[in-house]
């Protein structure tokens, strides 16, 4: 009779275990969102996004990321692309965003420029000139005490380098076919004028530079440099009156985060 008593007991125990188990399950679960769009599900609206898919942020899988890297800093580089496009659409602080996201993902003891407040401007100074004893002083206060790298990242080379067009107008010899085939070779002709087809691509060059120097002495540790080919195209058809259209490519956001992912793989690599 005594064991009667606790089977209501395990089995509420039991029932409460599964409870938080599931529960458990919920709130690890990645989030889902819905899509909006009028032509979701539609054939445009799969090969749209396919290709987003293959530009969408992907993480790395860091070499030595298992190992805890030292402290460091990360100050705004420079962007030295006499690009316009380019120059406007990125400033060093981008950049230096998309490193410390990078090198925390790479387990190293990332100082946040947030924090350094009106800090930052006097580190950038020291270490971009290389003054010795302006750089000591500044490491002296909170937490700046255990930095031992400061790294930046400079966009050398942005430039379009090669751009390449093909396309089909079936007017003439529509005109031609319409000519010599009476009716029947009219419609052909009419048919085969309306053909128009164009493609396009651009091929750019994305070059980064990577510096890292020591806290303590301004000297430079290491420095590496990385290029990245993006393309970026379009393509149009046109069949009697019927068309259809795609562009698309990697943009530069995304271009300066793989960079800076491809940076971050080789300190993490070879420095840490």
């Amino acid at each position: 009779m005594k064991m009667m008593r606790f089977i209501p007991f395990k089995c509420a125990a039991a029932a409460a275990v599964f409870a938080l188990a599931a529960l458990s399950g919920e709130i690890l679960a990645q989030p889902t969102f819905g899509n909006p769009s009028p032509t979701a599900g539609t054939e445009t609206s799969q090969k749209a996004n396919a290709a987003a898919d293959v530009a969408a942020y992907k993480e790395v899988e860091y070499a030595n990321k298992g190992t805890k890297g030292p402290a460091l800093v990360v100050i705004p580089g420079e962007v030295k692309s006499t690009h316009a496009t380019f120059a406007q659409k990125f400033g060093p602080n981008n950049i230096a965003d998309f490193a410390e996201l990078e090198l925390s993902q790479a387990n190293f003891t990332v100082l946040e420029r947030n924090n350094l407040g009106n800090l930052l401007q006097e580190i950038s100074l020291a270490y971009n000139l290389g003054d010795v004893d302006k750089a000591r002083k500044t490491m002296q206060v909170g937490k700046l005490k255990t930095t031992k790298w400061i790294v930046k990242f400079d966009i050398l080379k942005a430039e379009q380098i090669a751009e390449n067009k093909e396309g089909f107008s079936g007017r003439s010899i529509g005109g031609i076919i319409g000519m010599f085939g009476g009716l029947g070779g009219s419609v052909a002709g009419q048919a085969t004028g309306s053909v128009q087809t164009q493609d396009s691509t651009g091929v750019w060059l994305i070059g980064m530079r990577y510096k890292i120097m020591d806290a303590n002495t301004t000297e430079q540790v290491a420095q590496g440099y990385k290029e990245l080919k993006m393309e970026v195209g379009a393509k149009q058809t046109s069949v009697l009156g019927v068309s259809q259209s795609a562009k698309g490519g990697v943009g530069l956001d995304t271009m300066v985060q793989r960079l800076v992912q491809t940076a971050v793989y080789e300190i993490d690599s070879k420095y840490k």
